[in-house]
């Protein structure tokens, strides 16, 4: 298995975060070469301009953490997104849509957001801790069909975070091209191994300095 470095996208989605924690993000993503680093949308300009001459990518979160934004809104945000130089969008879908078997609702979302995103990489967040298995198998796959890349577990503010379960069952039904990014809960280097032995393509964390540390 390569480095864990190379899947972990170093997460800080904290509401009260401030420009210098937004710097040092950036400044320890470099220094120990991770895939991105994930911010809210009012920090992707400053990210983005820290991160330009590194390999390391841009991501932002749109309608998060709920998913319940209108659709127009979802767009405006990636817009701006996009703008300010994110490379990769974490999007939530709308999770009402999930309950009520609105598939469509989710396929078209993802499509709208996704051809706002052009080439850059598009995840879509099921938030697993909600629905039974069926359902998130649907909405995976319905976000899929919309254009989504990667699958991506939690938000973090859902009931629960990942378990290895959810990587193990999201494995078994996606087309191996689809991504599957892990997130919500994870706090050790441990654990991120084995979410990535059961399929992970990407460990989402707040606590990524510590895995390299550890």
């Amino acid at each position: 298995m390569k480095g864990i470095s190379n899947f972990i996208d170093s997460t800080l989605l904290r509401p009260d975060a401030l420009d210098h924690e937004i710097i040092q993000l950036c400044t320890d993503a470099k220094k120990y070469g991770f895939q991105a680093v994930c911010v809210q949308p009012c920090w992707v300009s400053l990210a983005a301009e820290l991160l330009q001459e590194s390999s390391i990518k841009t991501a932002t979160v749109i309608g998060f953490p709920f998913g319940a934004n209108k659709l127009a809104v979802k767009c405006i945000e990636a817009s701006e997104a996009v703008k300010d130089g994110a490379n990769e969008l974490d999007l939530v879908i709308p999770l009402w849509a999930v309950h009520l078997k609105q598939w469509h609702i989710i396929e078209n979302e993802v499509k709208a957001v996704c051809n706002i995103a052009g080439e850059k990489l598009v995840k879509a967040i099921i938030e697993v801790g909600c629905f039974h298995r069926s359902e998130i198998e649907q909405a995976a796959l319905a976000a899929i069909e919309g254009g989504a890349k990667f699958i991506k577990t939690s938000t973090g503010y859902g009931p629960r975070g990942v378990e290895i379960e959810d990587i193990r069952f999201l494995k078994s039904f996606l087309p191996s091209s689809i991504g599957i990014k892990a997130s919500g809960g994870i706090r050790s280097k441990s654990f991120a191994i084995e979410l990535i032995k059961a399929g992970a393509t990407r460990i989402g964390s707040s606590h990524a300095i510590s895995f390299i540390e550890e």
